[in-house]
């Protein structure tokens, strides 16, 4: 049986094919260049145009392997430069080599790019497949397949989304579109206004102009919506940063003078709240000296304050927890288990041990917690823990929100990240929580151990934070918030529907378009 011929696609225009090894240079270090987009830096308007090189690159007469390995270098760059703070980990505190340190960021890196390749290689497949035109690849195509790649990310092998093009913009104007479509929409919606730059190597550079302006625009209009309101009074709240040295946190000879620190920072003063950062006690409670859990329940009832802590926690021999416990002044006991577990830090992965114990931090596999897990009850709100990197995964805090038969009305990430030295990675977690605000409207408190204690409204704002790398307390006043953003309610899924519906009307594009071509090509013969 004979088959129509397909129209061939085209590329972009004025461009010929070239070799492979110099756009993967100038992509991996376009890649890198994405660091300065996000936090501490705030360049987010650099990750426009970084992308529309990337796709420029993949516009031209491309072939699917050559488009895949181009978007693999981009990828490795990024998450080089933006992750390479895991270094600090491994070799100051993990007595990893310098030379096999940096060897495992590589190679992390290398994996990373692998998502970044499926998305170049899919559209460059797509688009041959498709005979897609030319403003249907790059609007249509190349902004849903990075979109997509991006989700894949963070929840692949249990999800690493740390640097996903979404968080840069927590004060942009597409900050907007987060309540509805999450950190992954907005990735998308970045890889469109990648895509409207690259469109001006095209006639039609003024509609690819004037879609970039809206897109801007929708969003800082949507950013003037209350998505939720306030629920009851606003509460007292101390947050402590004990600045515990990471090289000292496990030691014998040191822990007793955390205890007292911590001790005394959580009854030097009465609040609503007082919380801790991320095992700020490291001891089980039963290894504890027997009053120390009980003059702190002592100074809650006697001073009315509420107290969430964190401590490992255990339910039996080999089951261990990584947990925020909470003290009630009435006496009833809370706990908060963390679900979303670190691979290599709280669990090992199969097949890994190996290089887990080429290293010298105490790392074992911790037990999940509930998906879904009660709040702690302060006063008329209801406060939602959730551990360290947990605050990277949106949908699973907007799917506790959801299920929850009372949803929290304030946010409470309690982090170590002295790990990581002094770095970017305190900056950037901190924007990963704002964009939790943004998603869900509700405030988030960080009680972080070096950085960043702050206090986050429901727009994502830091309120009040304290400097990093130092000890010290941070006072503040705190209104919970109440009711359903759409992304709490929906989750990805808004964000997924768009993606197929830029899909599907990319593939009618295609069809009209070798439709065109083959009538073109009929009177002609």
């Amino acid at each position: 049986m004979l088959r129509r011929p397909r129209a061939a696609a085209p590329t972009l225009a004025g461009t010929t094919p070239r070799g492979t090894a110099r756009p993967m240079l100038f992509a991996a270090l376009a890649g890198a260049l994405s660091l300065f987009s996000f936090a501490p830096f705030g360049a987010w308007p650099l990750q426009f145009p970084l992308l529309a090189f990337l796709f420029y690159q993949v516009g031209m007469d491309t072939s699917v392997r050559r488009a895949g390995w181009i978007g693999w270098a981009f990828g490795l760059g990024w998450s080089v430069a933006g992750m390479h703070w895991l270094y600090i980990a491994m070799n100051r505190f993990g007595g990893l080599a310098a030379p096999l340190a940096a060897l495992a960021i590589v190679l992390l890196g290398a994996y990373m790019g692998l998502f970044a390749a499926c998305a170049t290689a899919a559209a460059a497949w797509l688009r041959r497949r498709w005979s897609l035109p030319v403003a249907s690849f790059l609007l249509l195509v190349l902004p849903v397949t990075w979109g997509l790649s991006e989700w894949l990310r963070g929840w692949v092998f249990t999800g690493f989304p740390w640097a996903s093009s979404g968080y840069a913009h927590v004060a942009s104007p597409l900050a907007g579109y987060a309540p509805l479509i999450g950190v992954f929409g907005i990735g998308m919606l970045v890889a469109l206004c990648g895509s409207c730059l690259a469109m001006l190597t095209q006639r039609a550079r003024w509609p690819a102009l004037a879609l970039l302006a809206g897109v801007l625009a929708a969003g800082f209009g949507l950013t003037q919506i209350d998505w939720t309101r306030p629920a009851g009074g606003p509460i007292s709240v101390r947050l402590l940063q004990g600045n515990v040295p990471q090289d000292e946190k496990f030691e014998a000879a040191h822990i007793a003078r955390a205890l007292e620190l911590y001790r005394g920072l959580i009854t030097a003063a009465p609040a609503d709240l007082i919380a801790t950062p991320e095992t700020a006690i490291v001891m089980l409670p039963q290894q504890l000296p027997p009053d120390y859990l009980a003059g702190l329940a002592q100074f809650a009832r006697a001073s009315g304050s509420s107290l969430l802590y964190g401590i490992p926690l255990s339910d039996g021999p080999g089951n261990y927890s990584n947990s925020v416990a909470g003290m009630a002044p009435s006496g009833q006991a809370y706990r908060f288990d963390k679900q979303h577990l670190v691979p290599f830090g709280e669990f090992v992965p199969r097949g890994f041990r190996w290089f887990v114990d080429m290293m010298q931090i105490p790392l074992g596999d911790f037990t999940r917690g509930a998906r879904i897990q009660a709040p702690f009850a302060v006063k008329d709100q209801r406060v939602l823990p959730n551990v360290c990197y947990e605050d990277a995964f949106g949908e699973e805090i907007a799917d506790q929100l959801r299920g929850a038969p009372a949803p929290a009305t304030i946010l409470l990430n309690a982090s170590n990240l002295a790990w990581y030295g002094e770095s970017v990675a305190i900056p950037q977690h901190l924007q990963i929580s704002r964009m939790r605000s943004l998603e869900t409207g509700r405030p988030m408190l960080r009680a972080t151990n070096s950085g960043a204690t702050a206090v986050i409204d429901a727009h994502g704002k830091v309120l009040a934070v304290l400097p990093p790398y130092q000890r010290g307390v941070l006072s503040a006043r705190v209104q919970g918030m109440q009711g359903m953003t759409p992304y709490i309610r929906l989750g990805n899924a808004l964000f997924l529907a768009l993606a197929a519906l830029a899909l599907a009307a990319a593939w009618v594009s295609g069809r009209r378009f070798g439709k065109k071509h083959r009538k073109n090509a009929a009177e002609v013969s």
